[in-house]
């Protein structure tokens, strides 16, 4: 079992993630190779890094920690689209608060669910891995991320209310960062285009995933290869 080549892939995966997710580093390296240059050699060298740490995690010996059950998939089945969709229509909405690709100032009607959609989401889409898989190359490299992902979030809360200053109280005020709290508190969610966009990206992604073999053929794993 190669156990240090994953925690040395993982622990690369992690750097890569945090230190140029500091402004000072990361706008220092901007201002030395330029932004298109960062972002690209950036995009490559993160996927490269991915693709170390899933090569490495297979590589492992299988070593069973709990005997499977049917349950088990349902856990899968039931998580890994709601993480999908969670990471989904967070990069789509507008999200001052969090994580996204749109700028815009406004909150996004996925932030009444938790206002780090996306950080949930791949917290949640990793977790509902460990079941379905039951050893313990799954629960390091699915643990792993999930625990990364949810430990971003107080960095994120940092930089945000350093970013937004005094208007971070008013925006997070009805946004809360445990998901479905807010919905407890009177905010429910509506249904906008990003979160529309989100749900059939996601049945597309998981009708490729499941129907269509996608699953298998990039992990090497069926899932749906249990109702066989």
């Amino acid at each position: 079992m190669n156990l240090t080549e994953f925690l040395a892939a993982f622990a690369l995966f992690v750097a890569l993630h945090s230190i140029p997710a500091v402004p000072v580093i990361r706008s220092g390296i901007i201002h030395r190779v330029g932004r298109p240059i960062y972002f690209g050699s950036y995009s490559v060298i993160s996927i490269l890094a991915l693709i170390w740490v899933f090569s490495s995690a297979l590589a492992m010996d299988y070593m069973p920690l709990w005997e499977l059950r049917p349950w088990h998939a349902a856990v899968t089945f039931a998580l890994a689209p709601l993480g999908i969709f969670l990471v989904i229509a967070g990069l789509l909405s507008t999200n001052p608060l969090s994580i996204t690709l749109n700028a815009s100032p406004t909150l996004g009607s996925v932030t009444r669910i938790t206002r780090h959609p996306v950080l949930w989401g791949f917290a949640v889409w990793a977790g509902g891995h460990i079941a379905a898989n039951g050893d313990l190359r799954s629960l390091l490299l699915f643990g792993g991320f999930a625990g990364f992902a949810l430990a971003a979030i107080p960095m994120i809360e940092k930089r945000a209310k350093r970013r937004l200053g005094n208007s971070w109280a008013d925006l997070a005020e009805h946004r809360s960062i445990w998901p479905l709290a807010a919905y407890f508190k009177g905010e429910q969610p509506m249904i906008d285009m990003p979160i529309l966009l989100a749900v059939l990206m996601t049945a597309s992604v998981t009708a490729w995933l499941l129907l269509a073999r996608g699953h298998s053929a990039m992990f090497g794993a069926d899932p749906v290869a249990i109702f066989a």
